[in-house]
This record gives structure tokens, C-alpha cells and sequence, in this order.
């Protein structure tokens, strides 16, 4: 530096001293700078002082000389010392200086620069608020130096700065936020730990609200949660944790629209626990609020239901976050907008109805009134897309499946109008869920396939839905009557009984597809097929069910399947509990529905010679059942025929068949049971099943004996005791067996051409 330069009114000697090396004659310079600045304020002299502290920033702090640098900072420091109250008029020019030299790379002047900052802050206080955000932006580099020294003397300047900004009211959030935002998204730790320290400072300040700007910087603080150091975390956790609290106390006045997104797309390990714990608050204070964002939320939520228990406390909040977020989908939102919006409008006189009262429970009525409700509408699109997608993927845990099967069928119930728009893309995969391992998803699943196929919204053109079967196919099934009129199934409209619920035009697509997949999958079949029809019987009444099966068995070209089927369809209905009132239905035959449904079966039954006789046996046709017996000698009669036979006698033991073993004692009015269980004896080898029905027959009593039991009278109203049944064309039914056995016969015997081990006769 120049010494001979004028720098007046510094003297020469305040000059020599600033630049020397040593720190003391600094010290001594700089409170010759104080003196004479004294003097100046006490003159106010204010172009004097600014000349002074131009001539210490220009002509030593931004110095090429590193020893001039020091003492033009010293020399900065005492002339706010000198100026007191009155610093605050010459800030700027104090302050730019100084944070200049925070870049420099020698570490003693960077620390040189934090002493001096800090002197300037302490006489100024609340006036260096204006600046804050240079402050701020300089102290956020410091906190990552590398040099212990300057950490801590950033440290210090922090504390103060700190206790500056809480101590007034005057601090300015608006101007400061955009920075915050910009500098929360530093990966240093320290910087990181200086911008976590600050929220935290302003979050408790009462003056300073720093909720309403949470979304500005709320990504960011998920982002420094999830950082590699437990005391970072730590931090961040207790400062989100305040502001979960304010916005529990304060939710009128929470953006929750603006945050919802937010949460979903911060989902890793580290930081989840969090993000479910403030979507499931935000999901139950904002309720329909987040509706839009539901496929984000889901997207996020699904896959947490199926963790283990060492993330119990993660899959819980994310079970009440999908059980709230279901709960808001109510059948508002399968309304039209125009009726959306007329619904919408509220009350005359300002008060909500009970109806939004009750909506969330502890939903609070001001959160709704602060959105445009009628602009709140669910992501419906969304939502399918992402369910269909977990159905998809084939690592999606259980009770992810689960819960995808149970929002589907919510859907379904809240918005079926809507909801049928996605039907068919959605229905091939729930046909295919039918195979899943877990029992608990197929009674999902069924239970989805169920409400489409019951659904009134579903009453749709049937055209084309049926094209796997013949053009000409009838689809005769009872199933109620809806505001008197009958209900059109297939290409027919019926007389249906009002006792059973009505179908629609995805019922008969519904039963054609699983029986494609039933003949494509036998080992679904063999596995499962009894279970999912047991249950569909309950969700979709026994007799649609059986009804529809057999009418599109009747169309079956694989002969093969379709006695495999039939075979299934009478053990289920011979033997469960599900199938009690259809079995009563058809035990008596007593109406005319019930003679319909009994010949409806028959068509189908006669593809298993053996079901077609048990099915005669349950409906007491015990004359038709010794017939289509005595036509067993012209069948290929083959060891699997035996073991049906086998099978049908041990049920003949069982209690379904109780009223027909009580029948044996009647033997004058029942003889061709006894001829058709006889007929059964004969064809059955000296086996198991040979001995047991043999011990049976032998228990048959004498018909003299009985003959005396009943004087004429009472003989003739035993004999009149039931009213005449209606009207069944058996002839027909023989017909249609030996037809059907024939078609059976000969594919038997094209099929025994082509394989080298025919079906073994006996």
C-alpha cells in the first residue's frame, strides 16, 4: 500500500499502524479510529463518517494486502463501536465490507471478519434486521468452514443474530423464505444443521408465522431428514414435529393442498415413518381437501400395509392414512359435475349439515369452507390406474392385494356409475386374481367380481359380451324383479322370482369367464374351484349361480371339462352348508320355478351319468334315477365311472340323505328307490362301497309288515298327502341323456384312436 496517499482524516500514523502485522498495533489503531469517529458523531459530521468508513473498506478490508485487510476489519468494528445507536445509518457500508472478506481463503482473516461482523450486529441490534438476508447468506457458507476457528466464531455471530431476530417484532419472513428455500437444499451436514438451527428459532417465535410458507420449504426438510447423521435427523424430526402440532391446533389456516404431494413423493426407509404420520393428519384435518391427490397417497401408502412387523409403526400410520382416505369417497363423488356442483352449494344461512358435520368425525367444518368444495374432486382415473397396476405387479405383498381388492369393491359400491367405465380393463385381471395363493385375496376378489356382477349400474347394452358362446344362447336365471320390471339377462327378458337379487349384463360374462379359466387352469379348479364357488353362491344367491353354470355348460364343446365341471357342481351342492336352500328348493319340486331350475340342471348334469343320478335322488325322482340306471349297461363303463358310483353311495350314507334312507321304511309307495339302490349294488364290484350299501338294502323291512301299519283311511290320505307336482316331460330328459352320452361315446372313442392307453374297461 501507498503510504504517502492521502487518507486523511486518518492520520499517517493510524495508517502505518492498520497495516503492521502485529495485532496490538491494530487494536491501538483501531481505537484511534474510534476516538476520531467520536469526535465526528459528536459534530454530526455524517460525510466525515462515511469518508472513514469508505477509506477503511476500499483503501484496507478489500486490499490486495492481507495485513491491510485485517486492520481495515478492526478498524470497521470500531467505528460502529464509536457510532453506537447510530450505526444503523452507515450498515451497508459496515456490513458489505465484511462479508467480502468471508470468501477470502486465509482462514485467520475469514475469522478476522466474523470478530468484526460480530462487534457491528452487537451495537446495531435490531437494525441490521433490513439486512438480514445478507447476514443470513454469509453465515450459511461459515457454518460448513473447514477451519474449527471460524466455526466457532460463526457460531458465535449465529447466537446473536438469533436472539436479535427473537427479540423483535419487526423481522421480514416474506423477503426471507425465498432464500431459506434456496438454501435448504444444501447436502453439507453443517449447513444442514445451520438451516434446521434457524427454523426451529423462527417456529418459536410467536410473532412470525412460519406456517403459512411451510410448503415453500417442507420438501426440503424431508430431504434433510433422510440424511446420513442421527443428531441432523434428530433435529429435523423435533422441528417437524412443532410444526405438526401448530397445524393440529391451527388447520384452518394450513395449505394442505399445497403439501399433499409433497408427502408422497418422499417415501425411502429413512423417512417414512414421518411421511405417513403427516399424510395420515393431513388426511384426517383436511379430508376431501386431499381427494385430488388420492392416487399420489395410494401410490405411496399401498406398499407400507404389506411390511413385517420390524416396521410395524410404518405400516400402522399407513393403514390409518388408507382407511381415512377411503373413508371420504362417498356417493357425491359418482355424481356428475353439474349435479356436483349444485349439491355442493351450501346452506342459506351459512351452517353446515349434519351430513359434512359427520363426514371425518373430527373433520373441522372451517377446513371445508376454506376450499372451493365443488372444485375438490376425486382422482378416480388416478386411483384405478394405480390399483390396476398393484393387481398387476406380481412382488405386491398380501395385504397390499387386499387392500387394492377392498378399494375396489368400495369404489364399486360408492361410485358404480363411474367406476363401470373402468370395468372392462380391470375385469381380466380379476379373473386372473381368482388364482392367487392366499385365500383371504380370492374372498376379495370375489366379493369385487360379485358387486360388478350385481350391480344395477351395470345394466349396460350386452352385445358382444357374450361372443365366447353360441350367438343363440338363453340365459334363463331367476333373479328378481327391479320397480316391477322383469330384468333383461342375455338376450332374453324373464319372469324372475322376486326371492332371489336381480343380475346384470356382466353376471353371465362373469360366469362364462370363469369357466374358461376353470377349463384352462385345472388345477385352479381342483384346488380352489369349490371354495370360489361355495362363496359366490353366497354373494350371488346359489341358484343364479348353478342356474347360469349349467345353462352355458350346456353349450360346452369340451365334453371332457364339462363332466369335470358337472362332477364339482353336484358335489357342491349335495354337500355344503351354502347350498342348504337350494337343496330345499329342489328336494320337492314343489313349484313351478323349482321344476325350471331341476330340468336346467339335468341338461347339464347328464355330461356325469353318475351326478344326473344323484341329482334325481335329491329331487326324489326315484322312477327316473332306476331308468336312466338301467341305461348304465349301455355306458363305456370305466374305473373312474366306478369310483363316481363309490362316491355316490357313501353320500347316500351321509346326512344330506337322511329323508332318503327314512324313505326305505315306505316300501309300497317308494319301490323304485329300492330298484335304483339295487341297480346301483349291481353295478358296483365286490368293494367297500359293494358291502356298505348291501348292509343297507338288508335293513329294507318287509312290505307286509308295513302294509299293516296303515288302516284304509289313514292309507288313503297318506296317499293324498301332497299336492300334485308340476308337470315334467321325463320321456324329454331320457332322450336328452342318451344324446348326451352319445356325444361322449364317440368323443371317447376318437380320443381312445389317438392315445396309446385307452381308458382301461372292466
Amino acid at each position: 500500500m501507498n503510504t504517502e496517499k492521502d487518507f486523511s482524516p486518518l492520520t499517517p500514523s493510524i495508517v502505518r499502524a492498520l497495516n503492521d502485522k502485529l495485532y496490538e498495533k491494530r487494536k491501538v489503531a483501531a481505537l484511534e479510529i474510534e476516538k476520531l469517529v467520536r469526535e465526528f458523531v459528536a459534530q454530526n459530521n455524517s460525510a466525515q463518517i462515511r469518508h472513514v468508513i469508505q477509506i477503511l473498506a476500499t483503501e484496507f478490508a478489500l486490499s490486495q494486502h492481507p495485513h491491510s485487510r485485517k486492520g481495515g476489519l478492526i478498524g470497521l468494528a470500531a467505528c460502529s463501536i464509536a457510532l453506537g445507536k447510530d450505526s444503523g445509518s452507515y450498515l451497508k457500508e459496515l456490513i458489505d465490507p465484511v462479508l467480502t472478506c468471508f470468501n477470502d481463503s486465509d482462514s485467520r482473516l475469514r475469522y478476522y471478519a466474523c470478530e468484526a461482523l460480530y462487534n457491528i450486529v452487537k451495537v446495531a441490534r435490531g437494525a441490521v434486521l433490513p439486512h438480514f438476508n445478507v447476514l443470513f447468506d454469509g453465515l450459511s457458507k461459515l457454518a460448513a468452514d473447514p477451519d474449527p476457528n471460524v466455526k466457532s466464531g460463526s457460531e458465535l455471530l449465529d447466537r446473536l443474530l438469533k436472539d436479535i431476530v427473537t427479540e423483535s417484532n419487526k423481522f421480514d419472513l416474506v423477503a426471507f423464505v425465498p432464500l431459506l428455500r434456496e438454501r435448504i437444499y444444501s447436502n453439507n451436514q453443517y449447513a444442514r444443521q445451520f438451516i434446521i438451527s434457524w427454523i426451529h428459532v423462527l417456529e418459536s417465535v410467536p410473532d412470525i408465522n412460519l406456517l403459512d410458507y411451510l410448503p415453500e420449504f417442507l420438501d426440503g426438510l424431508f430431504q434433510i431428514l433422510g440424511d446420513s447423521s442421527k443428531e441432523i435427523r434428530r433435529m429435523c424430526e423435533v422441528v417437524l414435529g412443532e410444526f405438526l402440532k401448530e397445524i393440529k391446533k391451527n388447520p384452518s389456516s394450513v395449505k394442505f393442498a399445497e403439501m399433499a404431494n409433497i408427502l408422497v413423493i418422499h417415501s425411502n426407509d429413512l423417512i417414512q415413518l414421518t411421511s405417513m404420520t403427516w399424510m395420515r393428519e393431513f388426511i384426517q384435518l383436511a379430508g376431501r381437501v386431499v381427494l385430488p391427490y388420492s392416487s399420489g397417497i395410494l401410490t405411496a401408502v399401498l406398499p407400507c400395509l404389506s411390511y413385517d412387523d420390524r416396521k410395524k409403526s410404518t405400516k400402522e400410520a399407513a393403514s390409518a392414512c388408507n382407511h381415512s382416505l377411503m373413508k371420504l369417497v362417498t356417493p357425491e363423488d359418482d355424481e356428475d359435475d353439474e349435479e356436483s356442483q349444485t349439491k355442493s352449494s351450501p346452506p342459506g344461512d351459512g351452517t353446515p349439515s349434519k351430513k359434512e358435520s359427520d363426514l371425518n368425525g373430527s373433520l373441522i367444518y372451517s377446513v371445508l369452507c376454506s376450499s372451493d368444495r365443488s372444485a375438490v374432486t376425486l382422482d378416480l382415473d388416478g386411483i384405478v390406474q394405480v390399483l390396476d397396476r398393484h393387481l398387476h405387479d406380481s412382488s405386491t405383498g398380501m395385504m397390499t392385494r387386499i387392500a387394492v381388492l377392498k378399494w375396489l369393491y368400495h369404489l364399486y359400491i360408492k361410485t358404480p356409475r363411474k367406476m363401470f367405465k373402468h370395468t372392462d380393463s380391470l375385469f381380466p385381471m380379476l379373473l386372473k386374481t381368482l388364482s392367487d395363493e392366499s385365500d383371504e385375496v380370492i374372498l376379495k376378489d370375489l366379493e369385487v367380481l360379485a358387486e360388478i356382477a350385481s350391480s344395477p349400474a351395470g345394466q349396460t347394452d350386452t352385445s358382444g359380451l357374450c361372443d365366447s358362446s353360441d350367438s343363440k344362447t338363453e340365459l334363463h336365471i331367476p333373479g328378481g324383479v327391479r320397480d316391477g320390471q322383469p330384468v333383461v339377462v342375455g338376450s332374453k327378458v324373464t319372469d324372475l322370482s322376486p326371492s332371489t337379487p336381480s343380475m346384470n349384463s356382466y353376471f353371465y360374462k362373469f360366469m362364462i369367464n370363469l369357466l374358461k379359466r376353470f377349463s384352462l387352469e385345472r388345477k385352479l379348479l381342483e384346488m380352489r374351484g369349490a371354495f370360489i364357488i361355495r362363496q359366490l353362491c353366497l354373494l350371488l344367491h346359489a341358484e343364479n349361480v348353478f342356474h347360469s353354470m349349467a345353462d352355458i355348460l350346456l353349450k360346452e364343446e369340451d365334453l371332457k371339462f364339462a363332466s369335470t365341471m358337472v362332477q364339482t357342481l353336484n358335489t357342491i351342492l349335495l354337500t355344503s352348508a351354502e347350498l342348504f336352500q337350494l337343496r330345499n328348493q329342489l328336494k320337492d319340486l314343489r313349484t313351478q320355478e323349482s321344476c325350471a331350475l331341476f330340468c336346467c340342471l339335468y341338461r347339464s348334469w347328464c355330461h356325469n351319468p353318475v351326478a344326473t343320478v344323484s341329482l334325481c335322488f335329491l329331487t326324489q325322482n326315484y322312477q327316473h334315477a332306476y331308468d336312466l340306471i338301467q341305461k348304465f349297461g349301455d355306458l363305456e363303463v370305466t374305473v373312474d365311472f366306478l369310483m363316481e358310483v363309490d362316491k355316490l353311495v357313501q353320500l347316500i350314507e351321509s346326512p344330506i340323505f337322511t329323508y332318503l334312507r327314512l324313505q326305505l321304511l315306505d316300501v309300497e309307495h317308494n319301490p323304485y328307490l329300492i330298484k335304483a339302490l339295487y341297480g346301483l349294488l349291481m353295478l358296483l364290484p365286490q368293494s367297500q362301497a359293494f358291502q356298505l350299501l348291501s348292509h343297507r338294502l338288508s335293513c329294507v323291512p318287509n312290505p307286509e309288515l308295513m302294509r299293516t301299519v296303515l288302516t284304509g283311511y289313514s292309507q288313503l290320505l297318506y296317499f293324498f298327502r301332497e299336492d300334485p307336482k308340476p308337470h315334467i316331460d321325463y320321456s324329454e330328459l331320457l332322450q336328452h341323456f342318451d344324446r348326451v352320452q352319445s356325444k361322449h361315446l364317440e368323443v371317447r372313442h376318437q380320443r381312445a384312436g389317438r392315445s396309446e392307453h385307452p381308458d382301461r374297461k372292466l
